[in-house]
């Protein structure tokens, strides 16, 4: 296998991970946002308890959607 093998399998992982990462993403901050909703929806009927569980599980998508988009972000720190 020679270099330009090499780099085009590197560029191919490259945008694998990246598709990847930003389906992850995306997935996460979907779930984030149908905690919102959800808490939107129902507003005061939502049981406290309820709404605390809600916000936690928004704030772990969002932290896992920032996770995926970090992973990307490192990915082409050697881009720039």
């Amino acid at each position: 296998m020679d270099r330009n093998d090499t780099d085009r399998d590197d560029a191919v992982n490259t945008i694998k991970g990246d598709m990847r990462d930003a389906i992850d993403e995306a997935k996460h901050r979907v779930a984030a946002g149908g905690e919102k909703m959800k808490r939107a929806v129902e507003g005061d009927r939502m049981p406290l308890g309820d709404r605390i569980v809600s916000h936690v599980k928004e704030a772990g998508h969002d932290i896992a959607a920032d996770a995926d988009r970090a992973s990307r972000d490192v990915r082409h720190e050697d881009d720039v």
